[in-house]
């Protein structure tokens, strides 16, 4: 049998008061003395009562809540994002509402719609459609406060919070072509026709394209795999950039089993993300491989797999939980009203090197 909701009819009159003085104890908004704040919460406790946190927020216009759209929250990446923001936002005493987009945007934007309802007092989204994002642009014009996480939109006004992709990518890639690797395959998720990607690599060719920060974090990583090589004054064989369609395990496991049946094939790899590492170490495990005596490798993002094979991968380990507080106390302070530009905030990754990078010179 459903149990019966307390109302905050009956905590008044338990407590000897009015509606509206109970409602502005309960809801921590107006003046109450101090007994009659005693005697409501007393009641209240007593009667097991709960509040309503949309109904306050019609009264306040908060519901201490904020919300959280995630890109797959499976992913050891978002789980430490998430942990990140839930350090900031509970210790500031708000409840978060998680969803997760799958990075589809017919999922995104249900999940907007979704806590948009539910009256949450911000938004910290990682967001699939960096070049338009309408329904984005409309939760801001409404007066929605919001961070960005990962990614940043085209000409969409709020605080962003991201990793340095396209230097970190450069710098892993240039320890590769240091060791005298010349033959460096990249494997990244890259969803795009064939048109796109020879326009990126024209206009990169020379110098990177405009406007990387408001790209995909795989077509930042991409650039600083190009940008490595030019500094080496080397062409970059297009063969050797394995597009992922799909951002899942099994795209990357197929890709890298076309990069390794290639004749030559790569004697290194640089895996974009955690999701393209793991396909890609199963296409070397099945094909019997060793790393690094037959295939140098190196991964944006550091998964605790990487510590157990022998003798471990070098990773570029992004500070995921940093990320998270970040974008929270961004928009915490918007949420207080804080005022100015909006921050676009880069932190620095790190490299964990474990012995998977040999040398050929």
């Amino acid at each position: 049998m459903k149990a019966r909701k307390v109302t905050i009819v009956e905590v008044a009159k338990g407590a000897g008061v009015s509606t509206a003085t109970a409602s502005r104890v309960l809801g921590k908004y107006g003046y109450a003395g101090g007994e009659t704040k005693e005697r409501v919460l007393a009641v209240a406790t007593k009667l097991g009562y709960q509040p309503n946190k949309i109904a306050r927020g019609l009264i306040t216009g908060r519901t201490r809540t904020i919300g959280v759209i995630a890109g797959d929250i499976s992913s050891p990446f978002y789980a430490a994002v998430l942990r990140g923001i839930s350090d900031v936002v509970e210790g500031h005493g708000l409840g978060m509402l998680i969803t997760n987009s799958d990075e589809t945007l017919d999922r995104e934007v249900a999940a907007t719609k979704l806590l948009r309802e539910n009256q949450v007092d911000g938004l910290i989204v990682s967001p699939c459609d960096v070049a338009d994002s309408p329904h984005l642009r409309e939760a801001v014009k409404a007066g929605m406060p919001m961070a960005l996480i990962d990614r940043k939109v085209r000409g969409l006004l709020v605080d962003t919070v991201a990793v340095e992709n396209v230097q970190s990518s450069r710098d892993a890639v240039r320890r590769l072509l240091m060791a005298g690797h010349r033959r460096v395959g990249i494997i990244a998720e890259l969803a795009t026709d064939e048109t796109r990607l020879k326009d990126f690599l024209a206009a990169a060719k020379n110098q990177p394209p405009e406007g990387l920060q408001l790209l995909s974090t795989s077509w930042q990583r991409l650039a600083g795999y190009l940008e490595a090589h030019r500094a080496f004054g080397l062409e970059v064989d297009p063969n050797l950039i394995l597009a992922v369609n799909g951002h899942s395990a099994l795209a990357a496991q197929n890709a890298a089993l076309v990069a390794l049946t290639k004749n030559p094939r790569p004697t290194a790899l640089f895996c974009a993300d955690g999701l393209m590492s793991v396909g890609t170490m199963a296409t070397i495990s099945a094909k019997g491989l060793q790393v690094p005596s037959d295939l140098s490798m190196i991964c944006f993002d550091d998964l605790d797999w990487m510590t157990f094979v022998g003798p471990g991968i070098d990773a570029i380990a992004q500070p995921r939980r940093r990320l998270g507080r970040a974008a929270a106390r961004l928009l915490l302070a918007r949420i207080g009203e804080a005022q100015g530009a909006p921050r676009d905030i880069r932190l620095s990754p790190r490299m964990i090197e474990r012995g998977s990078l040999r040398s050929i010179r």
